[in-house]
């Protein structure tokens, strides 16, 4: 990312109120992602109609948004936002294309989950309006891609949920926009069919992995998991071994109900949706019928309070005798054992700044990691920014927790600006790409705009032991 690129996205998503925009004045910028703003915006002359979100791109003529605005003009439901105005603004920088929907007042999926006490019934309706969205929008021969709960608004005066972003959106015919083995979206939300594809084909120039109804579904799936239990599944794809080499295991899938209280029919259907055969998934219009019938039919099992399930105590490891610490202590070499301590350094200072600050550290099952800055396309509608307390813990033990991506402010400790040569500046730190830089990421790496990142250390000044 250029230096200019850097300023023209900054001012762009920074505009301040009473900025016109076509026929569409600012009011507040309500949130962003990696491709776009969205704006509180009213029209001109007609201020008494309300408010709408004007989604604007941060780079000049970026076809995402001529994609998106085709697809969402193809859709007219409910719980989908509705098209109202699109355009190119004249700036300085070039025409910006620009969106302009229905303005949503409500909450993330797992904002409002995570401010609330859950029952499998009031989930069971959540997740058949969901489907319903994604039905006209596979009906539309489309494919949302990136269905996760930060795109599913929650309208805070009747729990009416929107599916909003289409920015990694695409239909039938839509020319591809990127060169990469899978289409846009977000990790952890990616069927078991799309990861091993890259798993088995990232070295292949050429090759694209074609997306389905069935993974949005399986996306849904997993945004259920998470609504519900805290905590991604775990992954059900690995990487082909080398020739030679025993298979990598493949972990086990833990069913909702082992983590949380949940009734059979809720957890029944998640397991459905997270099958690893996509024939047995349903589609949407199958899946928003059987949910719909579990909320009326289920049992007074179905209103009571989502609940965490004791977990087993993990035994602990027994420590290393004196003999293996001491060999061990010997065979580290001084400079091995700074490069690490710092990196460990590194490594705990994030997870206490995580956990401390007010924008990440979000405490709750229903507040974690949603990858790719919290968008793979562009920003969605009215995105929360504040931190919801939380209702219910995590599970201790179980599937692999979540993580972020890179933050929105520096690491303690990271190298900031003016980076070196073959770094990158990204909110304000500087980061580095290693050479196997395409998801799915390491767990010590960070994802942005679907490449993997890890940052920068700081120099450290040496310390020295003369007293003054």
């Amino acid at each position: 990312m250029t230096m200019h690129g850097t300023s023209q996205a900054l001012e762009l998503s920074c505009l301040p109120p009473g900025t016109d925009i076509g026929p569409w004045r600012v009011q507040e910028l309500r949130g962003q992602g990696a491709y776009g703003a969205v704006y509180r915006a009213e029209r001109v002359g007609e201020e008494a109609s309300g408010s709408f979100a004007l989604k604007l791109a941060l780079h000049p003529r970026d076809p995402r948004f001529a994609r998106e605005a085709e697809l969402l003009s193809r859709l007219s439901h409910p719980n989908v936002p509705r098209l109202r105005d699109q355009g190119l603004w004249a700036h300085s920088s070039g025409h910006i294309p620009f969106l302009v929907m229905d303005w949503v007042e409500g909450s993330s999926l797992y904002t409002w989950g995570s401010a609330r006490t859950l029952s499998s019934r009031l989930v069971l309706r959540v997740l058949s309006q969901a489907a319903r969205a994604l039905e006209a929008t596979h009906a539309a021969d489309g494919l949302h891609r990136d269905v996760k709960g930060h795109n599913l608004l929650i309208r805070s005066a009747d729990n009416h949920v929107v599916l909003i972003d289409f920015g990694a959106g695409t239909f039938r015919g839509a020319p591809p926009l990127t060169d990469e083995v899978l289409p846009p979206g977000t990790h952890p939300y990616r069927s078991p069919e799309a990861v091993q594809f890259q798993w088995r084909f990232w070295r292949e120039r050429g090759l694209h992995y074609a997306p389905a109804p069935a993974d949005d579904v399986y996306a849904l799936g997993v945004t259920a998991y998470r609504l519900v239990t805290g905590v991604y599944p775990p992954a059900q794809a690995t990487r082909a071994p080398a020739p030679g080499q025993a298979p990598f295991p493949i972990p086990r899938q833990i069913p909702p109900e082992e983590l949380v209280t949940l009734c059979p029919h809720l957890a029944k259907l998640i397991r459905q949706m997270l099958t690893t055969n996509p024939s047995s998934r349903g589609s949407a219009a199958q899946l928003a019928q059987a949910l719909e019938q579990a909320a009326k039919s289920a049992g007074p099992q179905a209103d009571q309070p989502i609940t965490r399930r004791p977990q087993p105590v993990p035994v602990p490891r027994a420590p290393p005798s004196p003999l293996s610490l001491a060999s061990h202590r010997q065979a580290m070499g001084l400079a091995a054992a700074a490069g690490l301590a710092a990196s460990l350094l590194l490594q705990g200072a994030w997870l206490l700044w995580r956990q401390s600050s007010p924008g990440h550290g979000e405490g709750s099952p229903l507040q974690a990691r949603d990858g790719a800055g919290a968008d793979a396309g562009t920003s969605g509608l009215a995105k929360d920014a504040l931190p919801a307390s939380a209702s219910l813990r995590a599970p201790a033990s179980g599937p692999m927790r979540i993580g972020l991506d890179v933050p929105k402010k520096p690491l303690p400790g990271q190298a900031k600006p003016p980076c070196k040569k073959r770094e990158v500046e990204l909110n304000g730190g500087c980061w580095v790409l290693p050479r196997e830089a395409t998801p799915p990421c390491g767990e010590r790496n960070y994802e942005w705009q679907g490449a993997c990142y890890y940052p920068v250390l700081a120099p450290v000044r040496s310390e020295t032991s003369e007293q003054p």
